[in-house]
């Protein structure tokens, strides 16, 4: 299920895929993936592998990390959009040595059933770390009307 390519039908089905995809990547990941003293290390190594792009018209495209990196759907590595970004920060930070570490997701959009925008991060160490990929820097949060966090086991 390296490439997950379907209609979009809700929020739900889309974070349930979304967990699989993570858990698929995990082997990659704890291969690819050097251990970083902190999120931001990671982000700034993660981010310029990454170049943004949308979905087919009509398709909800969900690639694991080893596929986003090694067999893209667009044939470029890197290649996706803020699901695939989310995708593969929350299976890289799976596999960090950061103790007490709780992964997230935000869904965003303008009203509280239909997501424009997702992305992931981080609370460590009393700190919330946004790494919102679509973004050129670490910590930075667009601002939506409607926003909704959940922790990720």
């Amino acid at each position: 299920m390296a490439v997950l390519k379907k209609r979009y039908q809700d929020l739900n089905d889309t974070m349930r895929h979304i967990r699989l995809q993570v858990e698929e990547g995990l082997p990659f990941a704890a291969e690819y993936v050097p251990s970083f003293q902190d999120p931001l290390a990671l982000f700034h190594w993660l981010k310029p592998k990454l170049k943004y792009r949308k979905d087919p018209p009509g398709v909800e495209l969900l690639q694991s990390f080893p596929t986003l990196i090694k067999n893209n759907y667009y044939g470029s590595s890197g290649t996706g959009d803020c699901d695939c970004f989310s995708i593969a920060v929350l299976t890289a930070c799976a596999v960090q040595p950061w103790p007490g570490a709780r992964q997230w997701v935000k869904l965003a959009g303008r009203n509280k059933r239909e997501a424009v925008h997702i992305w992931t991060g981080v609370d460590w160490k009393g700190k919330e770390y946004p790494l919102d990929m679509t973004n050129q820097m670490p910590l930075q949060e667009r601002d939506y009307q409607y926003i909704q966090k959940f922790y990720v086991k």
